[in-house]
């Protein structure tokens, strides 16, 4: 028998769902236990998805709304919500998961900046483009023109995100949220106040065969409000959403790299840095940044290194600093962060040639003994910049 007393800042669903947490580890994942039962609302999805008729009736049961909740491979207590609930909802959803959390996010925007031909052989594959760090309010209020447009188009996802914080949201082109956090009780509430029931077994629309339609999919004078209001131009999701990412300055990043740092390894990586006489400037920023840096600059090596010899010994210091954590942070944290680092590690390798010379490390870095790999050797398509460099460094006289 437990007992549970309310109080201590956490309310008493909290209280019921931590224990239940705890008590299912050993046994079967639940999120439900204790928590009062909600009723089932159906779900009235975005106009830009479309079900099957056919699915519906071999399914025989009616989409609702709710979510689902998995802890994430290879994370400690980091969780992944998956959530779906009617297009109207979704706006207000977005801002609860913010609100008393984080303060400023960046955007993540989704789509096809270019028409898709239904000829294509191949399958088109969407851009992805961040923004700056922005205030929450702020980012709301720049989004608020293009919500209902966002949330309806089939082809368009968006979302927020603050690496340091451990927080993604993202609303797909399959028009699911997806919610990434280390804080599974704080979500589990908030779906609770939101009168989203938790799940343990169904079939969401993604699952069942769908169409995905653009706006401009629908007959004139079939939208309803307030989609009804605009014109064809502005319907289109490629003219819209190149409007923000004009707006906000986005950039398109590479979706190579995909991982998870909870708060608390990111206080852990924090800790680590600060102690470091050469890399405690870097303590309070973003360490997620230094790993998806890592990757950009592998795959612009791959490319054809366009940047000086600077440039080139400034992506190789990113790399110090993250082996800089890794030799220092728990057995848990080393073995996440050489998994996040493989891909791109062995990528790198593959690239270097003449690898018995070595390229000087950056004065910003701390030794570190062996030499690493990445400093054995040089890519082998150097651009003409880091080529003349290199020249000027007599490092393609033959080697005594």
């Amino acid at each position: 028998m437990f007992l549970l007393i309310p109080g201590g800042g956490i309310d008493f669903n909290e209280q019921i769902y931590y224990l239940s947490l705890r008590l299912d580890k050993t046994r079967k994942f639940s999120a439900t236990k204790g928590l009062i039962a909600l009723s089932k609302t159906p779900l009235n999805l975005p106009l830009g998805i479309q079900v099957w008729k056919s699915e519906l009736r071999r399914n025989r049961h009616l989409l609702i709304e709710g979510y689902t909740m998995t802890a994430v491979e290879g994370g400690a207590d980091a969780y992944r919500f998956t959530v779906a609930a009617s297009a109207e909802k979704i706006p207000s959803i977005l801002r609860a998961f913010c609100d008393g959390q984080v303060e400023e996010a960046f955007l993540i925007l989704e789509y096809y900046p270019h028409e898709v031909l239904p000829a294509q052989e191949e399958a088109a594959i969407p851009e992805v483009f961040y923004s700056a760090y922005c205030p929450i309010d702020e980012l709301f209020r720049l989004l608020d023109p293009y919500m209902d447009r966002l949330v309806h188009d089939g082809f368009v996802g968006f979302g927020l995100a603050n690496n340091r914080c451990g927080l993604e949201i993202f609303f797909s082109e399959e028009k699911t949220i997806s919610c990434f956090t280390d804080n599974p009780v704080r979500v589990t509430n908030l779906m609770h106040r939101l009168g989203l029931p938790h799940i343990e077994e169904t079939s969401f629309h993604m699952d069942l065969g769908h169409d995905h339609l653009s706006l401009l999919c629908h007959p004139d004078g079939s939208l309803p409000e307030p989609l009804s209001g605009y014109s064809r131009m502005e319907l289109d999701f490629i003219r819209f959403c190149a409007e923000i990412v004009e707006d906000l300055d986005m950039y398109p990043v590479e979706e190579t790299l995909s991982f998870f740092l909870t708060r608390k390894e990111q206080d852990a990586i924090e800790a680590q840095l600060k102690s470091s006489l050469a890399y405690s400037e870097y303590a309070t920023e973003d360490f997620g940044s230094f790993l998806l840096d890592w990757n950009d600059f592998v795959t612009e090596c791959t490319e054809g290194f366009d940047g000086d010899l600077i440039d080139y010994q400034m992506g190789l210091h990113l790399r110090d600093v993250i082996e800089y954590v890794i030799e220092h942070a728990d057995a848990d944290l080393t073995s996440k962060l050489l998994d996040i680092v493989n891909d791109s590690d062995e990528r790198f390798q593959k690239l270097l040639t003449d690898r018995r010379k070595r390229i000087d490390r950056p004065s910003e870095s701390a030794p570190i003994e062996p030499m690493p790999f990445w400093y054995q050797g040089v890519v082998e398509k150097p651009g003409a910049t880091l080529r003349r460099d290199l020249i000027r460094k007599d490092w393609f006289k033959p080697a005594r």
